[in-house]
């Protein structure tokens, strides 16, 4: 059997453990060979391949991004998108591909899946927020790295008596603010599941002032103020429809400037949360995920996500795992609130 294997969407660390895993696995035990596609979706679109054996895959444990490249191309915005991915597929004798993403990346698959094509699903996403797992790799990584900026960040906003405000990944769901908050002890946390209000912010940060102590505020980038309280920029779509998010933390620091007379300051994460070394909790579970992968495939299973639940990994319906996102409920982010202010 020849299996195709690519990563969509966005880097995360991990995504090397889960392409070698599969590899060595497939290679070593099951005899199948490998062809990897090139920047996410845009390789089987474009025919866009490179060699992938177990050579290939030597070192690449400890490294964070991908060794295939990725891209946010959406062949469902392409007119015979997929299609021209089967019809690519069959012409590189392609038996099965493992498609490694988040909801994005899946989605397309799922439909791939859907008409015809041999394809399995590996979760992916530093934001944690597909529903059909209780984790995904590189979530552990991204709070991880934003705990290390929130504890440096304590110190300094100590010494100089400002607010200092984190931006921090995550479009929809809040689970990488709300580890990473209760982690490193802040103040504040905004999430996009809850609209907050920029008054009841001003009177936390002034409580933590009167305690003669320098506020830390927690913000997703997707967070967003109660309708009417304050108003944020349009920053375009791209090809999956996603709002190009950024810059509440700036706008953040003003209106807290302007409100409270307290100097802020906002320290923005952006990619560094998406780079570098992952942890060894994402390292076991990209691996594991690659190869309970590659066993899906090698018993001929189609349309279908590997999923941690609870400490197994198991197998899903990649329909499932694409129906809705895992977000933060209001019950889970009432638990933090007594630590506000």
């Amino acid at each position: 059997m020849r299996i195709g294997v690519l990563t969509g969407g966005g880097d995360c660390p991990g995504l090397n453990a889960v392409i070698r895993a599969a590899v060595r696995k497939g290679t070593q035990v099951y005899g199948h060979s490998f062809v990897g596609f090139r920047d996410g979706w845009k390789g089987p679109l474009e025919n866009l391949t490179m060699p992938l054996d177990v050579e290939a895959t030597r070192g690449i444990l400890p490294r964070g991004g991908t060794i295939l490249g990725s891209s946010r191309t959406n062949p469902l915005k392409v007119e015979g998108g997929i299609e021209q991915i089967r019809a690519n597929l069959k012409s590189a004798a392609v038996d099965a591909l493992i498609a490694i993403g988040g909801e994005d990346t899946l989605g397309v698959a799922t439909t791939l899946a859907a008409e015809g094509g041999s394809v399995v699903g590996v979760p992916k996403t530093i934001d944690n927020d597909l529903g059909a797992t209780d984790y995904t790799f590189g979530f552990d990584t991204a709070v991880q790295i934003a705990v290390d900026a929130i504890d440096r960040l304590h110190t300094t906003a100590e010494s100089h008596h400002r607010v200092l405000i984190v931006e921090v990944m995550g479009r929809h769901a809040g689970w990488i603010e709300l580890h990473s908050g209760l982690a490193g002890g802040a103040n504040v946390i905004l999430i996009p599941e809850r609209p907050f209000d920029i008054k009841q912010v001003c009177a936390y940060i002034e409580h933590r002032f009167d305690s003669h102590y320098a506020p830390i505020v927690v913000v997703a980038e997707g967070a967003v103020p109660a309708e009417g309280t304050m108003a944020l920029q349009d920053q375009g779509v791209d090809s999956f429809g996603h709002v190009r998010l950024g810059g509440i933390g700036a706008v953040l620091e003003q209106e807290i400037a302007a409100r409270t007379g307290k100097e802020a300051r906002a320290t923005v994460l952006g990619h560094v949360q998406r780079g570098g070394t992952p942890t060894a909790y994402d390292r076991v579970l990209a691996t594991r995920f690659g190869l309970h992968a590659i066993d899906a495939v090698h018993e001929g299973e189609s349309g279908v996500m590997v999923a941690l639940r609870g400490t197994d990994i198991v197998r899903v319906p990649l329909a499932e795992a694409t129906r809705e996102l895992k977000t933060v409920s209001l019950e889970r982010y009432a638990e933090v609130e007594v630590f506000f202010g």
